[in-house]
């Protein structure tokens, strides 16, 4: 198995994105060589290549949803995730354009007017939306709907208004991701309220130990256990883990079976893979499914140095 110092070297001959998450994440690189680095991923690599297909109104794909993952909204979540530099104008001049446009009655963006809004889809724009800096007035209303929205069970779940009474693992962690985002970049609307809601959402992934059911202690979804990038608006368990390192959520006896997945999953030579890609057309692969993930193995092995084996 190559040591971590092999594998910080093979992570620093990927793209700009993967070095610049390298440095900060494992290196603990000085902010100053950072934000040098930072810079350099909206012109070079993946970063350059993605804000390369935005059209002459400021759109991806044919508009704010459509295509799914060639779409706006994805492509948004895309450029937040390789973490562009914030400041970046051809993000923040669509993003204020939706927010103006995409609001209805509740104070939820919802993309089509003939459905009702859909929670997964606010707690994303929340996250890329406070990512790269909107003006908090402009979010208020989304931070109200997601709070109001909160269920019985303190989770999440996009199919509430068709019945649903149980919260969904992959609703949470997109409204939790946006909750967090909130939290890290100084927001303060309704702020403890927030962390209250989150706090309890937290409890709900625990609960079911990230993939379990919390009545039969069966694995809800197999894919839950399936290691992806992107993630788009699906949960898996290296997600779930990643997104409570960076929450900084002391560990916990009930991340102990996510974490031992994770363990197993990592190969010989100690890379971990890319074992799913979510179908539908993109702008391009980042990697290759079935093969070493640059992506996975760096989440992975900062999620592991933060809930070492044993700590309990």
């Amino acid at each position: 198995m190559k040591s971590d110092k092999e594998l910080i070297h093979w992570l620093l001959q990927g793209d700009t994105a993967i070095q610049y998450q390298t440095r900060r994440d494992l290196l603990k690189a000085s902010s100053t060589s950072l934000r040098k680095l930072q810079a350099r991923i909206s012109i070079e690599g993946w970063g350059a290549r993605f804000l390369s297909k935005q059209d002459k109104k400021g759109h991806w794909g044919r508009g704010y949803y459509q295509p799914k993952w060639t779409s706006t909204h994805y492509t948004l979540m895309d450029l937040k995730n390789l973490c562009l530099p914030r400041d970046n104008s051809q993000t923040r001049l669509i993003i204020n354009k939706l927010l103006s446009e995409r609001i209805d009655e509740e104070g939820s963006v919802n993309y089509s007017p003939t459905s009702k809004s859909d929670v997964c889809i606010n707690g994303m724009v929340l996250s890329f939306s406070a990512y790269f800096g909107a003006p908090e007035e402009k979010l208020r209303s989304i931070i109200d709907y997601l709070l109001k929205r909160q269920m019985a069970d303190s989770a999440w779940n996009c199919e509430d208004y068709r019945g649903a009474v149980h919260g969904s693992l992959h609703t949470t962690m997109s409204v939790l991701e946006g909750f967090l985002e909130l939290k890290k970049w100084g927001y303060s609307y309704r702020q403890a309220e927030r962390e209250e809601a989150a706090e309890k959402g937290r409890g709900f992934m625990l609960t079911h130990s990230l993939f379990k059911s919390d009545k039969t202690g069966e694995i809800i979804d197999k894919r839950f256990l399936m290691l992806s990038y992107p993630s788009r608006w699906r949960y898996d368990i290296l997600r779930g883990l990643d997104y409570l390192r960076e929450a900084e959520v002391p560990c916990d006896s009930r991340m102990q079976p996510a974490l031992e997945v994770l363990r197993k999953k990592r190969r010989k030579e100690g890379t971990w893979p890319l074992q799913q890609r979510h179908p539908g057309a993109v702008h391009f692969d980042m990697e290759e499914t079935g093969k070493a993930s640059r992506w996975n193995t760096l989440r992975a092995l900062r999620t592991l140095r933060q809930y070492p084996q044993n700590q309990l």
